[in-house]
């Protein structure tokens, strides 16, 4: 016998939101455990997707990290060198008699190892810096090892300004003017000399970071950009640092200035990109290198010497290797670069960072009193 169902149907068939009105026995909990339900599974999708979003994007720039510090190679510098010209034979095209490359704070350390390093590579080098000793003594080195290289010896006092400062930067234009630049590393650079409160800082010492992390920075870059545009190749490589990149408090004005080159250098990268001057830009962020600045003697994988530095850049020139996703950026340096990729994608706060670096900074500082107090007492 066919029973005749769509003349009543079961509550089954009819919505949740009716039952309470139209059947007896049946209450608005079974309403409420549905709305529940339906929320339940929304929150856990969409929990899900945001994960999943994160998750992803998160081994995106962790592939990009590995392939750009440690498999794709960097562009030659040849593409920053003239195509005319005879010169190192090691060197390729592009002549060492007519490519010239300008290293800031080239007597010590990072500047010295460029200096080297470019020269091997086929340029000329213009050494600038304070101590002109110092320059001389690195010119013979660079005529030694690269005899077909030229070099020029500009000693100029990067912390001065005014009227002062007159003659060093009439020598330095003097220098340059005419030259085929092609590479300018602007390396110069001044910390304090111990961790200190802002309140504390000196006018003298505020003045000298102000002038050598900035206003040299501009100045000289300014000098040399103008003859890279014409030419429509060149490459700045700008010697940033991690206090720049991550606030260091007790270092605040050192700080300060090396987050001024940062932006700078993206506006100026961007700058040259829009406009298509075949000007390349980059800002290297770096970690402690042993050096008289970090007054480290003892190199280690995450403190590199000048020329295990110095060569990791030059041959990773166009990768951003740690510090992907930040435009005209490099940490290249592979322990740096690890250490920048960490900090920048897995660090759950930067207040934390803030409070971790305030720490380090208060005890490297009361070091710097006791070893300072120990010497008076010497004396």
């Amino acid at each position: 016998m066919v029973q005749v169902s769509f003349l009543y149907p079961s509550p089954s068939a009819i919505p949740s939101r009716l039952l309470a009105n139209r059947w007896p026995g049946t209450s608005s909990l079974d309403s409420s455990a549905t709305t529940s339900q339906e929320v339940t599974m929304v929150f856990l999708f969409v929990i899900s997707f945001v994960g999943a979003y994160h998750l992803t994007l998160l081994s995106f720039s962790f592939a990009r990290f590995i392939l750009s510090t440690f498999l794709l190679p960097g562009v030659s510098l040849r593409k920053y060198k003239a195509v005319t010209g005879k010169g190192n034979p090691d060197a390729g095209a592009g002549a060492a008699d007519s490519s010239w490359a300008i290293v800031t704070g080239a007597s010590d350390g990072i500047g010295a190892e460029f200096a080297k390093q470019l020269a091997k590579k086929g340029f000329n080098v213009v050494l600038a810096s304070r101590t002109e000793s110092k320059l001389r003594s690195l010119a013979s080195e660079i005529a030694a090892s690269s005899p077909s290289v030229e070099t020029k010896v500009v000693a100029i006092d990067f912390a001065t300004a005014g009227p002062k400062a007159e003659k060093g930067w009439a020598d330095l234009k003097s220098a340059v003017e005419g030259l085929d630049v092609g590479v300018l590393v602007n390396n110069v650079g001044v910390s304090h000399s111990m961790p200190v409160p802002f309140a504390e800082t000196s006018d003298g010492e505020i003045d000298s970071i102000v002038n050598v992390n900035i206003s040299s920075l501009l100045k000289v870059t300014k000098l040399v950009l103008p003859g890279m545009q014409k030419r429509r190749r060149g490459l700045i490589l700008n010697l940033g640092s991690f206090a720049g990149q991550y606030p260091t408090p007790l270092l605040a004005t050192y700080s300060g200035s090396k987050s001024f080159l940062i932006s700078w250098s993206q506006a100026l990268g961007a700058e040259q990109q829009g406009l298509r001057t075949g000007v390349d830009v980059v800002a290297l962020n770096t970690y402690f290198v042993v050096s008289a600045m970090s007054k480290i003697r003892k190199s280690s994988f995450l403190v590199p010497t000048p020329k295990q530095y110095v060569s990791s850049v030059l041959s990773k020139v166009g990768n951003s290797g740690g510090a992907g996703g930040r435009p005209f950026s490099a940490t290249l340096w592979p322990a740096h670069a690890m250490v920048d990729w960490a900090l920048a994608n897995l660090l759950p706060s930067e207040g934390w960072l803030l409070d971790y670096s305030f720490g380090q900074s208060l005890s490297t500082r009361k070091r710097a009193l006791r070893k300072a107090e120990r010497e008076s007492k010497a004396q």
